[in-house]
């Protein structure tokens, strides 16, 4: 297949388009920042454009029109879930970029959804439960889903909505729990602030998410509309930490308690990865 790849340099495009390629897939890699790209250890095996798709994606486009597959990764201002540029600026940009592929040709297209979009809901999380996003970063991901679903009644493509959990590996947000972790024990810090970690949730590698994308973009007819990309499988915050120090042979102190729980996440939630579960298993 031909793939495009939007936020090809960013924590999961990067992932996502090694696996690609890996597959024997020919990648078109799209990203802001070109001296970025440079560094990738894949930048000799795609095309690379160089591109901000909220100023100009024609050349995006012409490209899209002409792949067998569009996957969108690109979404600017994470982890800042909060800030309302997600529906000022994100939305109206992304459905813009996506009508305009769609109308080139693109005939089916992925797209990086989130667990905010479930909002405040609690337990475990099926793709056919109703959405109820808490944020203006899970309510603008929520409308882009919902746009292009109007969106398919007018022009009909393949909509592949595969809502991302909780991730971790290289190339993740230095801010991030494991990173810090990793940074603490890398400095021989004798004590680890964090929450009480008592909050469950879904955790994945970011390689496995990456394969996830492969999977669903080569299965449309099995795997479309939203997929909960994640492991089913929910840990506590405390227990990620913890095996994560034991792996390391870490002696750090867990000083738990130390922050507050974040006030737009239930404490106990994961997904459930039924569309994605039958092609793991293939594989």
């Amino acid at each position: 297949m031909k793939v495009v790849v939007t936020g090809a340099t960013g924590f999961v495009g990067r992932h996502v388009v090694a696996c690609f390629l890996r597959e024997g897939h020919t990648v078109v890699a799209v990203a802001r920042d070109a001296q970025r790209a440079a560094t990738m250890p894949w930048r000799k095996q795609v095309k690379f454009v160089s591109c901000d798709l909220a100023a100009d994606f024609q050349l995006v486009v012409e490209h899209s029109g002409e792949a067998d597959v569009l996957v969108h990764l690109a979404w600017p201002g994470l982890p800042n879930y909060r800030d309302f540029f997600h529906i000022g600026r994100n939305l109206p940009a992304d459905l813009a970029f996506l009508e305009a592929a769609v109308a080139a040709g693109t005939r089916q297209l992925m797209v990086a959804g989130t667990c905010l979009e479930y909002g405040m809901q609690h337990g475990p999380l099926t793709e056919e439960m109703e959405t109820r996003p808490h944020t203006p970063y899970g309510f603008a991901k929520d409308a882009l889903r919902k746009s292009l679903e109007m969106l398919q009644k007018q022009r009909p493509f393949t909509l592949q909505w595969l809502r991302l959990f909780y991730m971790y590996g290289e190339g993740q947000n230095p801010n991030s729990l494991l990173a810090q972790l990793d940074r603490a024990i890398e400095r021989g810090d004798a004590v680890f602030n964090m929450s009480a970690g008592d909050q469950l949730r879904d955790y994945l590698p970011v390689e496995e998410v990456a394969a996830d994308f492969v999977r669903a973009a080569t299965n449309p007819e099995r795997c479309s509309g939203a997929i909960n990309c994640c492991s089913g499988r929910p840990i506590s915050v405390f227990d990620l930490v913890r095996q994560r120090c034991e792996s390391r042979a870490s002696p750090i102190q867990l000083n738990r308690g130390h922050y507050p729980y974040p006030d737009y996440e239930p404490m106990a939630f994961w997904g459930v990865p039924a569309k994605l579960a039958p092609l793991r298993q293939a594989t």
